[in-house]
């Protein structure tokens, strides 16, 4: 029997309290499917860089995990996000602005 999958717009709205929990300042620049939606997560550094991570699936070992879509130049990753957009039109994009690079996405329930 599979585990219960949360919705985006819950697990999203979830991850947006968390960081406004912690003080991190974060948005919903791209609003995708209410249900099933991918999720981006683009981290701006706030210096002109910047790191994009997606859901990812192991195939061996069952895990989900955050990996890096594209980073360095946030123009780039600002493009790399675009192109995935284009391809999926149901895909959210929350964009974090902290200086420090704090995203949580490391901690229980978000890993």
């Amino acid at each position: 029997m599979s585990e219960p999958r949360l919705t985006s717009e819950f697990w999203v709205q979830a991850y947006l309290a968390r960081l406004r929990l912690a003080d991190i300042p974060a948005f919903v620049t791209s609003k995708g499917d209410l249900t099933a939606g991918a999720v981006l997560i683009k981290l701006n550094t706030l210096d002109g860089q910047a790191c994009c991570y997606q859901r990812s699936f192991d195939l061996v070992s069952g895990e989900r995990a955050w990996i890096v879509l594209s980073e360095g130049q946030e123009a780039i990753v600002d493009d790399a996000i675009a192109k995935q957009c284009s391809f999926d039109p149901d895909l959210w994009v929350i964009e974090i602005e902290d200086r420090s690079g704090r995203h949580l996405l490391d901690e229980l329930g978000l890993a």
